[in-house]
């Protein structure tokens, strides 16, 4: 090669060179120049429409921020604080209010309604069966000994009309009386010339006789026709002294009755009684006169109205219920004999007061709350004092004034997903398991979070990946449950170590939430596998509902 060429190829990879280097100094701004700046503004501010997290707090309520996400020692997710949600500091103005963002609300479906003045329209309700109106009772009870030759009335159920005859009956007494009262009148007949003490002990004797004969409730009609002179009958006819249904018949044909035996039981069912079965707690509000409607089952569509007449002065120990009488009409018989139906009692409604619909108050056992919302997003709990409580309103003696807007929808929702807790706190007591205002967990030390409980129990199985393990455990008297077999989450991995199939173990476990369990100590029979974990777990169960 010349000297002539060989410049010219030097003179091109040189020119290679420099190209090659300019493109990767060009390259290398575009790859770390716009694309870095954009990455690191896009980690420094959030997208448009996105909320920014000031810190994650601890998911278990205890005073632990952080910048970054994280697990606490039970391995549950720091849960993200948006901006505009964080908690007031406490002692300051609106430390109690829960703040939450608009679109946080909106997707809650958080509603509202305005507490206001109202009568309070009470409802008892109560089941109820159909009585019979013992005062509208017969029972035919023949005062006389006799044989029932024919009956009129053969069936249960059967309408009687007062009057109609029931059944015919022989009776040697009958007869004699009879005949004793007719003798006595042809006597009173023959005596009329005679002395007048003579015809005033005979008519004595005819008065007598008769009087026997009417209290053996012989009918009027039968004592005429005997007065008339009529020859005694070898029987006669009973007839029914009072109109209503047969309830009951004992009386059959050819069969012999003695004096006070009960052969008919007849009922008016014009109108009944209703005993309903009122609550304890309701039982203030039940007074003669107070109205009521009763609906059965074989009527759907119709109600009957009905008047409490009587409160029984006992109560039933084992319902805690108290009787109550209502009377009613029966046109038509359409209310049978021990039917039941549901009573509504219309408790005389108060004067008006301030009130806030039923599903507002949050009642936890020992307070009740009420989100009041003094702007969109701002949510200030208080406690309030009830009284009265309506088909769906209550009413609030203290704490709500009318005009004000209270949560009717979603408020245990903002309940479980806000810092109503710490709001709470700032209330001055300790409610829903939040901390007095002003207490640290440093004052809480000497208390255990969490009550525990032991038992002994043989391993089942042992799932060390997810931290669970199944125990065939003893009763556990503390809850009172029987023996079982159950899996148990553990507070760490840790406690599992050693530990395998078919092994006798002695377990300690605390209630992280409702039907989820812990173990927090676990160790072999005569040999501690693991020292006490709940220091670690600050006392929380986690994850796994076993029973």
């Amino acid at each position: 090669m010349s000297s002539f060429q060989r410049t010219a190829v030097g003179l091109a990879l040189a020119a290679v060179l420099a190209a090659g280097l300019g493109g990767g100094f060009w390259l290398g701004r575009g790859s770390q120049g716009p694309g870095h700046g954009a990455a690191a503004a896009a980690a420094a501010t959030p997208a448009k429409g996105e909320r920014r997290i000031l810190y994650y707090r601890n998911p278990m309520g205890l005073p632990d921020k952080s910048d970054t996400p994280k697990k606490d020692p039970m391995g549950m997710d720091y849960i993200p604080v948006y901006e505009g949600e964080e908690p007031a500091p406490a002692g300051s103005e609106g430390a109690n209010v829960v703040k939450m963002s608009a679109d946080r609300v909106q997707k809650l479906g958080v509603r509202v309604a305005a507490a206001e003045a109202r009568v309070i329209d009470r409802v008892v309700r109560a089941v109820g069966r159909v009585e019979v109106d013992e005062r509208r009772i017969t029972t035919i009870s023949p005062k006389f000994e006799g044989w029932i030759e024919r009956l009129h009335v053969n069936t249960t159920g059967q309408s009687v009309a007062p009057g109609q005859p029931l059944f015919e009956v022989y009776s040697p007494e009958l007869v004699s009386a009879q005949r004793e009262y007719a003798i006595a009148m042809q006597g009173v007949a023959n005596v009329k010339g005679g002395s007048d003490d003579v015809q005033a002990s005979m008519r004595r004797l005819a008065e007598s006789t008769l009087a026997r004969l009417k209290n053996w409730d012989i009918s009027e009609e039968q004592v005429r026709e005997l007065a008339g002179g009529q020859a005694a009958r070898r029987t006669l006819t009973f007839r029914a002294p009072a109109g209503g249904v047969v309830t009951d018949k004992k009386a059959v044909q050819g069969m012999r009755f003695m004096p006070g035996e009960m052969l008919y039981q007849i009922a008016d069912l014009s109108s009944v009684w209703v005993l309903a079965d009122v609550s304890e707690q309701d039982l203030a509000a039940m007074r003669p006169g107070t109205r009521a409607q009763l609906r059965v089952a074989a009527y759907p569509s119709r109600s009957f109205d009905a008047r409490v007449t009587f409160v029984y002065p006992t109560l039933n120990a084992e319902t805690r219920t108290v009787p109550v009488r209502l009377e009613l009409p029966n046109p038509g018989g359409l209310l049978k004999p021990a039917m039941f139906g549901q009573v509504e009692f219309a408790i005389a409604t108060r004067e008006s007061g301030v009130t806030v619909p039923t599903s507002a108050v949050i009642d936890s056992g020992t307070r009740q709350i009420v989100l009041v919302q003094q702007e969109v997003g701002r949510f200030e709990p208080r406690e309030v004092k009830l009284g009265q409580a309506g088909r769906n309103y209550v009413e609030v003696l203290d704490g709500v004034r009318a005009g004000e807007s209270v949560v009717v929808s979603a408020n245990f929702l903002i309940d479980a997903e806000s810092n109503l807790k710490a709001a709470l706190g700032g209330l001055g007591h300790s409610a829903h398991g939040a901390a007095p205002a002003g207490s640290t967990p440093a004052a809480e030390a000497g208390k255990p979070p969490a009550v525990s409980h032991r038992a002994d129990g043989t391993v089942e199985a042992v799932d060390a990946g997810r931290k669970q393990v199944t125990l065939a455990h003893g009763p556990v008297a503390t809850l009172k449950w029987p023996a079982m077999t159950m899996a148990f989450a553990v507070a760490n991995s840790g406690l599992l170590d050693g530990v395998s199939a078919g092994q006798p173990v002695a377990f300690e476990f605390v209630e992280r939430q409702s039907g989820e369990w812990l173990i927090v100590k676990l160790e072999r029979r005569g040999a501690p596998v693991k020292g006490d974990a709940a220091t670690k777990a600050g006392g929380a169960a986690g994850g796994h509902s076993g029973h």
